[in-house]
């Protein structure tokens, strides 16, 4: 069997998105590593910790069936030993979701260093629908000379254009109405239509909303050659992000 490793990174509360991270990992290799892991570091209150769904069973079977060779799931003490000692992401953690969730992006590089030194894949899996954690992993292991190939995968999104999120459970049908303004919105073709578009919704609270250079993650001006929207907001009390490519014509 080959020794080359190709890694899925995961909290659990596996959907088809994370399916999907799986599927291109068996492109790449027959040795698929499937971690399993609800990092506290990631969280800000312990309340939103206690209660992230939990389904170890399930989501192995989901896992294994989607071509996962080994499901790894680590208790706190096997992925941090000893004192931790916190990664920064720079001041590109603290803008957008880094602004709304304080020291998140801390977190997951500091996890994703470890997962990486135990696991040591040739290659590790991310969804695009995280986009800013994308790119800061990305931006991280090229700065640091880690030797991981980091795969990007495009969002996995429901028939009504929804991005695929384990938090979507918790949408009622009229919140789920609501939320497809934020598909609309990614649409737009600058950043005041897409904020226009988010406010005719009144189900949805706007965080932020911009289109970003997806080379720097700063704000898009007239030079930007590849854009993309990113939007973040709240439907009835759940959090949800997206974002979406915009190609400029040629």
């Amino acid at each position: 069997m080959s020794d080359v490793v190709a890694f899925v990174p995961t909290m659990g509360a596996l959907h088809a998105g994370h399916l999907e991270l799986i599927k291109r990992a068996r492109l790449l290799s027959p040795n698929v590593v499937l971690s399993i892991f609800v990092n506290p570091l990631q969280f800000e209150k312990s309340a939103d910790l206690d209660s992230y769904p939990r389904d170890l069973a399930g989501d192995t079977a989901k896992a294994r069936a989607a071509g996962a060779t080994k499901v790894w799931a680590p208790t706190y003490e096997e992925v941090y030993p000893e004192e931790i000692v916190k990664i920064s992401a720079g001041e590109l953690g603290a803008l957008f979701e880094g602004r709304e969730r304080v020291g998140h992006f801390d977190g997951v590089l500091t996890v994703v260093n470890r997962l990486f030194a135990v696991v040591k894949p040739s290659y590790a899996i991310f969804g695009e629908k995280d986009f800013q954690q994308l790119f800061i992993v990305k931006r991280w292991v090229k700065e640091n000379q880690i030797p991981v190939e980091i795969i990007a995968v495009p969002t996995v999104r429901d028939g009504d254009g929804l991005a695929l999120s384990s938090r979507n459970a918790r949408l009622t049908p009229e919140d789920r109405k609501s939320a497809l303004v934020i598909n609309r919105a990614l649409r737009a073709s600058s950043r005041d239509e897409m904020v226009a578009v988010l406010a005719e919704e009144p189900g949805f609270k706007l965080d932020y909303a911009e289109i970003i250079d997806e080379e720097s993650f700063q704000i898009a001006d007239s030079e930007t050659r590849l854009r993309r929207g990113i939007v973040a907001g709240w439907v009835n009390g759940v959090r949800l992000i997206d974002n979406m490519p915009l190609r400029t014509e040629e």
